[in-house]
């Protein structure tokens, strides 16, 4: 007879969460979700943001994927003169 209360000794595949983003300590280009996670919006709206210009981005790489400078983001912010 099986016993019916075998254990899943599995180790965890989740991912840790990663740290919350703080304005005393960003980098220089931040990505479309640390940007996103800052202004609490969507990531979704910070790229329109970024084709209606309230938000440029720079390209990078072969795919284009988006930064934004830390300075731009403070701005939007109402932290810091542009």
């Amino acid at each position: 007879m099986l016993d019916q209360t075998q254990s899943n000794d599995k180790p965890s595949t989740q991912t840790p969460p990663t740290p919350r983003l703080s304005l005393t300590n960003l980098p220089d280009l931040l990505t479309v979700r640390e940007v996103a996670e800052l202004l609490r919006v969507s990531p979704l709206t910070i790229k329109r943001w970024g084709k209606r210009g309230k938000l440029p981005a720079i390209r990078i790489n072969s795919r284009g994927d988006r930064r934004y400078k830390k300075e731009a983001v403070l701005w939007l912010l109402g932290i810091q003169d542009k």
